[in-house]
């Protein structure tokens, strides 16, 4: 016999229901706004009419007096509604525009958006249980995970995480060799390639049109002591690096043991393993809260299925915990293993031995 509805519970769930609704558009409502250059233009423009915001914009007035009431009611813009005028604020400029800020969230809205443009194949996936290799994904989920991330390690990378390393900051100083696998768009390359001129930073992913962008970037950057190259973190060149660096990739990869066991030995005597992957307890229970959400529905549609594209597939996930990390690490031959800084998003471990 099925249990009876509580009236009280049901109208809880839908409630809740609704409100993933308005968030999930509000999601679409600020990409496109942010494609649009809108947040940007309504930056330091104080109160304005819609038609004042539309010339600035060259948007039409009808699209955007809609797009306007949605973001309004979403809190995202400010309305009001005595003289019928919008603003943004300094903070809410932060989180939808000032683009490199760490505070901005576009680059997350568009890995969201880049999941909705390729849901087609992210049910054929998740109903077979195949894989579905990182090359799969939609342009805009390569785009996207670069912009979210690139903030992030602009603002900790240098600063924070590597002088948290035991005597990697003065290698770097002095000159080092560091490998930087799954570097992807190169962002964390090019930062690593800047601040440490006399080291040379070569980075690695298995993604040819991303090591394109790298090269690019690099180009870009005006930045000589870099190198990217193809290739995957189980057969990447070279030996004696002082520095191995992998940034939210280990979790993506089919066999993460190989990999560490690869790194292992390709560093020096003394060389220092440096991984970062997105926070989460140890437990799932660990987890139930909005970030652990994002990160789980992330890894069902981008990291699982990547991993179990490729050989071995063992599917850590994307809130893997530092106890699983740390296994992975010792049976790559890393006997010690430790966190030496964390964010909200991120854990710092440090791998030697």
């Amino acid at each position: 016999m099925s249990e009876a509805i509580n009236e009280a519970r049901l109208e809880k769930v839908a409630g809740k229901a609704v409100g993933d609704v308005a968030s999930a558009l509000s999601i679409f409502m600020a990409y496109l706004g942010d494609q649009a250059g809108v947040f940007d233009t309504l930056d330091g423009m104080g109160r304005v009419t819609l038609s004042e915001l539309s010339k600035a914009t060259d948007l039409n007035p009808k699209y955007l007096h809609q797009w306007l009431g949605s973001v309004a009611a979403a809190g995202y813009v400010n309305f009001h509604p005595e003289d019928d005028t919008f603003s943004i604020s300094p903070e809410q400029a932060l989180i939808f525009g000032r683009e490199g800020q760490p505070a901005c969230m576009q680059g997350f809205f568009q890995a969201v958006v880049s999941q909705y443009d390729a849901n087609v194949k992210a049910v054929e996936t998740f109903r077979t249980g195949a894989g579905r290799p990182w090359s799969d994904q939609s342009q805009c989920c390569f785009c996207g995970t670069d912009r979210f991330f690139r903030p992030g390690y602009e603002a900790m990378l240098v600063s924070e995480w590597i002088p948290s390393l035991g005597g990697v900051e003065d290698k770097l100083k002095s000159g080092a060799k560091i490998a930087d696998i799954g570097c992807g768009h190169g962002s964390s390359s090019v930062l690593m390639a800047k601040a440490f001129p006399n080291s040379k930073v070569y980075g690695f992913d298995f993604h040819a049109p991303s090591i394109d962008e790298a090269k690019a970037k690099a180009k870009a950057a005006g930045v000589d002591n870099v190198e990217f190259a193809v290739a995957s973190a189980q057969d990447f060149p070279g030996e004696d690096y002082d520095l191995v660096c992998i940034f939210d990739a280990l979790h993506d990869m089919g066999d993460p043991v190989g990999a560490s066991a690869h790194i292992h030995g390709a560093l020096s005597g003394d060389g220092t393993f440096m991984l970062v992957e997105p926070m989460a307890g140890d437990a799932m229970a660990d987890n139930m809260h909005p970030l652990g959400q994002i990160y789980y529905a992330f890894s069902t549609t981008v990291c699982t299925p990547c991993s179990l594209a490729q050989d071995v597939g063992l599917g850590l996930g994307a809130q893997a915990g530092q106890k699983r990390l740390t296994d992975v690490l010792n049976q790559g031959g890393f006997a010690n293993v430790r966190r030496t800084a964390e964010t909200p998003t991120n854990m710092v471990l440090e791998a030697t031995g």
